[in-house]
């Protein structure tokens, strides 16, 4: 357990993490999920010592319960439990490599529990503008927009509080990632220390526009004024992660 290197992925659904998961996969040193049977190839469903973020809402709600909150003060944060996860995750990793790779996106909340099991960690954290995150989450949450943007805060918010106990951090954004993939990842490269490779994979670039255009669509006026409300109750703790919601 302690030979390896661990890497953890987090940021809300459908910001990116499995994108950039799939990517970061195809290094010759670095072993991630792959066809384990479960959704997204998650590691949350992969293991027993916490609850899932279903249990919690999950997609768009998760982060409304302070039971998605871990750290290293949790009572789950014990070397057994490290040693129980460790195990029930090397079902699905290559061993015989030496970073092993884990993505989830309620690992969003919990880095500083994760960082308590496996000190050995580098976290990387990947943001989505809101708007976009807010709906394609929609048809999960099955929540109204200013619910989705609240829990984005919220979310995010908790990450930035826990961000001094972390050790090893790369903060990145989706529309960095799929606007100049390669540099993104040779980023990543260094900083958890292998060569950069060439990624093969298909990145799709102006994904958020169509979810923009949603937006500003302003042809009902209840919805335009729903908007607008959000917009007024929101900007300006949307403006602190580098967003605005006057797109």
């Amino acid at each position: 357990m302690n030979h390896h290197q661990y890497v953890f992925i987090g940021g809300l659904h459908r910001s990116g993490t499995t994108l950039l998961a799939n990517c970061l996969r195809e290094h010759p040193k670095i072993s991630g999920f792959k066809d384990t049977g479960v959704s997204e190839d998650e590691g949350q469903f992969l293991q027993s010592v916490y609850p899932p973020a279903m249990v919690y809402g999950g997609p768009g709600r998760f982060g409304f319960n302070s039971g998605s909150f871990l750290n290293e003060t949790s009572d789950l944060a014990s070397s057994e439990n490290a040693q129980k996860m460790f195990q029930e995750w090397s079902h699905y990793w290559d061993l015989q490599r030496p970073i092993l790779l884990e993505k989830s996106p309620p690992n969003l909340l919990k880095t500083r529990f994760l960082q308590a099991l496996f000190p050995n960690s580098f976290f990387i954290i990947i943001l989505r503008h809101p708007i976009p995150v807010a709906y394609a989450t929609k048809k999960w949450s099955h929540t109204q927009l200013y619910s989705l943007i609240k829990h984005w805060l919220v979310c995010y918010e908790q990450f930035e509080r826990d961000r001094p106990y972390l050790k090893r951090l790369l903060v990145l954004k989706y529309e960095d990632l799929i606007e100049n993939p390669q540099l993104i990842l040779n980023q990543i490269y260094t900083f958890i220390g292998v060569e950069s490779v060439i990624s093969n994979l298909n990145i799709c670039v102006g994904v958020n526009d169509r979810y923009f255009n949603w937006w500003k669509d302003r042809q009902n006026l209840f919805k335009a004024l729903y908007t607008d409300y959000i917009q007024v109750k929101f900007e300006k703790r949307v403006n602190r992660f580098g967003y605005s919601l006057r797109v």
